[in-house]
């Protein structure tokens, strides 16, 4: 095992330190990145970079945009990822705000990895989800025909709209809450990009993309009902590590998989190298 130092808001290191493996690190790292989005999506949005967490504030009272991410190895002591989780409660709470905790498995031993339940459980956290994070050092070529997909930047008001609207009915999310974080230009002034596919003059996928480094993480894939399992979702997702491929030379790429897209994902050649436990807040 490597030594490696903290993330950091802009994706460098500090402080030496076990890591787990360069895959699992170009995943965590990109999420961090990633995540930012939220904490400047509006006037009341802001981040806060903790000792050994990041915190998210999205500016609304939606758990899911409310997000602390462990940012380090913990190694085995119960302390510290004690001591992060009540520094973020004191300050999610403060404000009133539902909010979600992201930890990464490879940043805890085993011993602690069982004992986060309850200590997160001593915080008024339960486990929500579980989110695999998966790398692909190149795409394998496809395995059917795609359809034909027009892919627009999130460059002005009507394409952010669109983007929100699809990722409101993708993830079932109340549209009001999407378009209002979405929807808002400054939360597109960062290094978060947006696409959103067109067939047949309607808007029918979304996929956000992060660069860093020498990886691009892509996020937000979703496809309105009507056109899923129609290969929407891929082509989209191949347009944007495109993009990224010319606009940065990057080939390697990593995201946060669901259960329902872990096949689809594989097909990919997308590999599970680490994995997310996710809590949120009561």
């Amino acid at each position: 095992m490597e030594a490696w130092n903290c993330l950091t808001a802009s994706g460098t290191f500090c402080s030496n330190r076990q890591m787990p493996g360069p895959e699992a690190r170009a995943v965590a790292v990109n999420l961090l990145a990633a995540l930012r989005f939220f904490g400047r999506a509006l006037a009341g949005s802001e981040i806060q970079d903790l000792p050994d967490v990041a915190l998210i504030f999205c500016g609304l009272n939606y758990a899911a945009f409310n997000a602390a991410l462990v940012s380090g190895p913990l190694d085995n002591d119960t302390t510290k990822l004690l001591r992060l989780i009540q520094s973020a409660a004191l300050r999610f709470n403060a404000r009133n705000l539902r909010w979600t905790c992201w930890l990464c498995d490879d940043f805890v031993n085993g011993d602690l990895r069982h004992e986060s339940v309850r200590l997160f459980a001593r915080n008024g956290l339960r486990p929500l989800t579980e989110a695999p994070g998966m790398y692909a050092e190149n795409l394998e070529a496809p395995r059917r025909e795609l359809p034909a997909l027009e892919v627009q930047p999130v460059a002005d008001a009507a394409m952010r709209k669109a983007f929100a609207r699809i990722m409101s009915v993708g993830f079932e999310i109340p549209e009001n809450i999407c378009l209002a974080v979405y929807g808002s230009e400054r939360a597109w002034t960062g290094d978060f990009r947006g696409y959103v596919g067109i067939a047949g003059g309607t808007p029918v996928a979304t996929a956000g993309a992060c660069i860093t480094g020498d990886t691009v993480g892509l996020y937000s894939v979703a496809t309105v009902p009507a056109y899923r399992r129609h290969g929407y979702a891929e082509a989209i997702m191949r347009a944007a590590v495109k993009d990224a491929q010319t606009r940065a030379g990057v080939s390697r790429s990593v995201l946060q998989s669901t259960r329902s897209g872990l096949s689809l994902y594989q097909q990919m050649g997308y590999r599970v190298v680490t994995n997310f436990s996710v809590y949120i807040a009561d």
